[in-house]
């Protein structure tokens, strides 16, 4: 059972982020190269990790759904998770603008603010009740904009426990 901060934090930045809103221009989660490649190719510079490469999970979380590199908007479902599952929503994306990515089991939306000549990585968290539901979700993005992403599930971080 979700504290009543938990659910009050309905997206919370996986363990080890700086505890950004997901909301902010910041990446939360994992550190995501930049580089100085034109928005239009959605490939980054030598050495960095393109958009046609979903963002990983951590080894102890499980994938439920994967979209690879997608320009635009579109929509894809993901599997049920277990009980007390919380829903992971990694997204990758280059080009310039803004998504917005909306998780319909759990009726959360967030958006995501791309940038040109930079591959950005955001990582979120949903732990509210109907996480573990199977769902769609459902990305509106400009069409310059080239992202990629997985679902998965994983454990509520330690302080979101009761």
């Amino acid at each position: 059972m979700l504290s009543v901060a938990g659910v009050a934090m309905t997206l919370v930045a996986l363990a080890g982020c700086t505890g950004a809103s997901v909301t902010d221009d910041t990446p939360s989660g994992k550190p995501a190269p930049s580089s100085s490649a034109p928005a239009s190719s959605g490939q980054p510079d030598e050495g960095q990790v393109p958009v046609a490469v979903p963002p990983e999970l951590d080894q102890s979380e499980r994938m439920a759904g994967q979209q690879r590199e997608t320009t635009g908007s579109t929509s894809f479902s993901y599997a049920e998770g277990a009980a007390g599952d919380a829903l992971i929503v990694a997204v990758r994306c280059r080009g310039a603008g803004k998504m917005n990515v909306a998780v319909s089991a759990v009726s959360v939306s967030f958006p995501v603010r791309c940038r040109a000549g930079e591959t950005r990585t955001f990582y979120n968290q949903v732990g509210l009740s109907g996480a573990e539901e199977p769902g769609s979700v459902r990305v509106t993005a400009p069409s310059g904009v080239h992202w990629s992403m997985t679902v998965g599930r994983g454990e509520l971080p330690a302080d979101d426990h009761q």
